[in-house]
């Protein structure tokens, strides 16, 4: 066991794959060339790479006609990278130049669920209003849960079929407390999008909130935006 932590440890902490999984966060499949682009190194060096992500088994790989397309090989992957970025220690705030709310930690998505500041509140009003609740570190549906879900739009029999985390905290990097992953958060985030409550934005996993998602995230969570 501790081999194998030390082998996945290193895969990770190369600068160059370090900034393929966090690409990959997007949530998208991307070809080689266009990992290359990201991290500025050349395709040669960009295929030994991936290769050996291959290898141990973080990334899985699809072909659509002359491509091939890269992403996380299961979910797991996707919240093991979330979660160490959480590591990073918090930036010292200046008194000349305070820092302002930036767009990708305000609201973003992570993977295939919603995190951020927006993504932090859902969570917690959920767990305040008792339709989630947490037991020693793991979310679970309350009763009352079953019902609001069901009248949200989401039906969570449907979810549990799915081979996936059904429902998990996912601890969000620059919050510093955890998001909702697993396919409720997943569905979350498709219902809210599905009804232009958030909209994505091109080449960036920051999230626009509508003006319609400003009422309902208020009139379901009391979210002010």
């Amino acid at each position: 066991m501790e081999d194998q932590f030390i082998k996945i440890a290193s895969l990770i902490g190369d600068p160059v794959r370090a900034i393929i999984m966090w690409t990959l966060l997007d949530g998208k499949a991307f070809t080689a060339t266009e990992l290359a682009i990201t991290v500025s190194t050349s395709p040669q060096n960009i295929s030994m790479h991936l290769a050996k992500l291959l290898d141990a088994g973080l990334l899985c790989v699809e072909k659509q006609g002359r491509h091939k397309y890269y992403r996380f090989s299961n979910k797991e992957v996707a919240y093991a990278i979330e979660a160490m970025a959480s590591l990073i220690p918090p930036a010292i705030p200046q008194k000349k130049y305070p820092e302002k709310n930036s767009p990708i930690k305000h609201c973003r998505t992570c993977y295939d669920h919603l995190a951020g500041k927006i993504g932090v509140a859902v969570a917690e009003s959920l767990l305040e209003q008792n339709i989630i609740l947490d037991s020693d570190a793991k979310f679970e549906v309350s009763p009352e849960g079953v019902k609001w879900f069901s009248d949200f739009g989401i039906n969570l029999e449907d979810l549990k079929k799915q081979r996936r985390l059904f429902l998990k905290p996912c601890l969000d990097w620059s919050e510093r407390k955890n998001h909702i992953a697993g396919s409720i958060g997943a569905s979350l985030l498709d219902k809210m999008i599905a009804d232009d409550w958030l909209r994505r934005t091109k080449d960036s996993r920051a999230i626009q909130i509508t003006g319609k998602g400003e009422k309902e995230l208020f009139r379901y969570f009391k979210i002010v935006v």
